[in-house]
């Protein structure tokens, strides 16, 4: 996975988009959102944590994990996901490269008796974590939602090995991810490094390769959901509506009265908030959203 602190500066205060992100509501939960047609006026007005809990509650549902079986939920961030397992009764493992992150997920989540957070590298797990062995058929469930484009190419083969080794016979691995549609190098989509930088990732797997890893690694596809329109999509329209609003003062001083937090921000900054909203739309109209359930005989 690349390096620690070069990805924690992707959900510090120094992006200015996440900090941005974080005055229209996130929190606990970093995803992009699951957004319905109907429902895309109610995320201008609420913004985007609703949609982030629903995009998790999809992605852990395909899991169709049990009271008291063992699951790791790799690149958990903040650890709302972890909890939400240990809650359902999981015995739920968080593991996350980022120490500010693990903190974070211990000071919200601490107090939930079914789960466990740990600092530790998913493409290269350790022999344990907070007191978890971490032997080989040892794990129900792998849990990967919106972390794996951050691990590099080498690094999610790397996973998907550590995970088929990680899961006993009849385990499964749920991977939710950013991919892109063809081959086509990321870099030359986005040119000026706005998107990537601000992410901290070098490439995204394209969709169709997926699948053909996990094979290479041992697992069954049981599943492949495309979920471009719902999450990128949508997600795109709202943006390019805030983009809209934040190029007019008009719009920035309306945004303000919705976001009182924004008011923190200059001339400078939000002219860049809104290049980087432009770049990633540019770079959405040639990436997919997928849901991966692989399964490991």
């Amino acid at each position: 996975m690349g390096d620690s602190g070069n990805l924690a500066s992707a959900y510090g205060d120094d992006s200015v988009l996440f900090r941005v992100l974080q005055h229209l509501g996130w929190d606990s939960l970093a995803n992009i959102g699951y957004f319905t047609f109907p429902t895309l006026p109610i995320a201008a007005l609420a913004g985007p944590v609703p949609f982030q809990r629903r995009l998790a509650r999809r992605s852990l549902a395909l899991l169709d994990a049990r009271p008291g079986q063992l699951v790791l939920d790799a690149g958990c961030g903040r650890g709302d996901t972890t909890a939400r397992l240990g809650d359902a009764g999981c015995r739920a493992l968080g593991v996350d490269i980022q120490p500010s992150q693990i903190h974070q997920a211990r000071r919200r989540f601490g107090s939930c008796s079914g789960a466990r957070f740990a600092v530790a590298d998913a493409t290269a797990l350790p022999r344990q974590a907070a007191d978890v062995p971490l032997a080989d058929g040892s794990f129900d469930r792998v849990h990967c939602l919106e972390a794996a484009f951050h691990f590099g190419r080498e690094g999610r083969r790397s996973f998907l090995s550590e995970s088929f080794r990680l899961l006993r016979p009849g385990g499964r691995l749920v991977l939710v991810d950013v991919t892109s549609r063809t081959d086509q190098p990321i870099g030359t989509l986005d040119p000026n490094g706005l998107v990537r930088r601000t992410w901290r990732f070098d490439d995204v797997e394209p969709y169709e390769r997926y699948p053909l890893l996990a094979s290479a690694a041992g697992f069954t596809t049981r599943r492949t959901l495309d979920w471009s329109t719902p999450v990128l999509h949508r997600a795109a329209q709202l943006s390019a509506l805030f983009a809209g609003a934040a190029s007019t003062r008009a719009g920035r001083q309306a945004l303000c009265v919705r976001w009182p937090g924004l008011r923190e921000l200059d001339t400078r900054e939000w002219d860049e908030v809104i290049a980087v909203v432009r770049a990633h739309q540019a770079i959405g109209r040639v990436t997919r959203y997928a849901a991966y359930v692989f399964d490991k005989g």
